[in-house]
């Protein structure tokens, strides 16, 4: 395994219900931060597929309205498959430019109505390598996407460092990051929407309680960039122009802030990650090791895929 990698975490703005678009953008990024030496490209939460800010579907308790169904069909049109055109994509670009590259995307999955936030990884030579389905959308997410299961929690050895991550809110549930820690994450990945202060001290913590690299990455989002003939274009109203200020960071295993809080704009931030540095961290504090007391605490992680059906054949 190599010593160090270089890795950079694009800060873009995306084109709501348009995902060719969107996946133009992501192309141009990803080759832009190829170019400047990195080996590690991570996009933020649902950026392929869209990130709805500000609306709410026709939703009310009790009652949901006819553009709120036609908006979620649009939105449902802008998500995609995996694997699918858009991932296979998105593995060519991987393969072309020789990096790891995560994409925060809204899957759908054949012949279902459910839509997932997942984070899609890619490598430079396998292309879709597995993805992460976000175990518990937060708050009103929940009137748009499902819930993911225990199948999806991966952590990748790259030659590089051990990849994986959690998306947004799902990072302040304890037993999932310590899922994470038991199968020797390095590089931590963190894809948000959450652009609050607050949000920094929470990637902080976990670079210290995991001893391991965390990039914490998230978009730059203005209301213009919706469609103005957007169904349910009055739900934007009264919001601020800009819905989402970014944020991306990275923090070291000590908690030191490598790079960024890149706020108010576009553009990528970079770091070169000292994966030597882990077990000098790991000295002092080892979630998994010294300091697990297995004999006291225990975690059990189901990690069986769960479907509504399974067909069986005759015994």
């Amino acid at each position: 395994m190599t010593a160090t990698t270089e890795v950079a975490l694009v800060q873009a703005a995306p084109i709501p219900f348009d995902t060719p678009a969107t996946l133009d953008r992501v192309e141009t990024r990803a080759r832009e931060a190829a170019g400047e030496g990195a080996e590690l490209v991570l996009f933020p939460e649902a950026y392929l597929g869209g990130y709805p800010w500000g609306l709410r579907f026709g939703v009310s308790i009790g009652g949901r309205s006819e553009a709120g169904k036609d908006t979620f069909r649009l939105y449902w049109d802008a998500a995609i498959t995996l694997p699918g055109p858009e991932s296979d994509r998105l593995a060519a670009l991987a393969r072309e430019l020789g990096i790891h590259l995560v994409v925060g995307v809204i899957e759908r999955i054949p012949a279902h109505g459910t839509l997932y936030c997942t984070m899609a990884y890619y490598g430079p030579d396998e292309g879709l390598l597995g993805i992460h389905r976000k175990l518990k959308p937060t708050a009103a997410e929940r009137l748009i996407w499902g819930e993911g299961d225990g199948s999806t929690l991966p952590v990748f050895d790259t030659g590089r460092g051990r990849m994986g991550g959690l998306i947004c809110w799902e990072n302040y549930m304890p037993p999932a990051r310590m899922a994470l820690y038991q199968k020797g994450v390095e590089i931590y990945l963190a894809p948000t929407a959450d652009s609050r202060d607050r949000w920094q001290a929470t990637l902080r913590h976990i670079a210290v309680e995991g001893r391991c690299f965390v990039l914490g990455c998230n978009q730059f989002v203005t209301r213009d960039l919706y469609p103005a003939d957007l169904p349910i274009a009055h739900e934007l109203e009264g919001w601020p122009e800009v819905l989402c200020r970014g944020g991306s960071s990275i923090y070291g295993p000590d908690g030191t802030c490598l790079a960024g809080p890149l706020l108010d704009g576009e553009g990528i931030v970079r770091a070169r990650l000292d994966l030597s540095e882990i077990p000098r961290q790991k000295f002092e504090f080892d979630p998994v090791g010294h300091y697990a007391r297995s004999d006291i605490f225990r975690l059990e992680v189901d990690e069986r895929p769960r479907r509504a059906v399974d067909f069986r054949g005759a015994d």
